[in-house]
């Protein structure tokens, strides 16, 4: 079996100690996802799996055999930017730009739950379907932690590609 790294089959290391962040940067030089704090607290490694995020530093990449990996580099091109991308940009959702991988990707994943009306801890109508809203949005996002202070940014982008996906 491979892991499908966007779009493309890749091998499964052979030593199944190899985290799938190390075989994305280091063996296969995809040097979007971040390593941050390589413990799981801070987002910058997150990437989706199968459509989910989930954090690369704490997953061996013998976990997601079989299974579809998309990293920063398989959601948009320069030439053709998710609109996550082009929103993160216009609201300037980043300054240093090291967490903006794992929070674009992080994203993308949260307004599919949305979509499928998964609720958050913040949800407070559980029989209905979630809504996007800014508290809905720092609550999913909380996971993913900006240093610089670019959070209000990243909000407003992330409502700007949520109301146009309902508009």
């Amino acid at each position: 079996m491979a892991i499908m790294i966007n779009g493309a089959a890749v091998a499964p290391p052979e030593d199944a100690r190899v985290s799938l962040l190390d075989l994305l940067r280091e063996r296969l030089h995809l040097t979007g996802t971040k390593v941050g704090c390589n413990q799981g607290a801070c987002g910058a490694c997150t990437v989706l799996i199968d459509g989910e995020r989930v954090l690369s530093c704490l997953t061996l990449a013998v976990q997601v055999d079989g299974r579809e990996v998309t990293t920063i580099e398989g959601l948009g091109s320069e030439s053709e930017p998710h609109p996550l991308q082009t929103a993160f940009i216009e609201h300037d959702g980043f300054q240093c730009g090291y967490c903006t991988p794992g929070q674009i990707c992080a994203a993308t994943a949260m307004l599919r739950e949305i979509e499928l009306g998964l609720p958050s801890y913040v949800t407070s109508d559980l029989t209905g379907n979630a809504s996007i809203s800014r508290e809905e949005i720092r609550e999913r996002m909380s996971g993913n932690l900006c240093r610089c202070g670019a959070h209000n940014g990243i909000v407003d982008a992330i409502l700007q590609v949520a109301r146009e996906r309902v508009a």
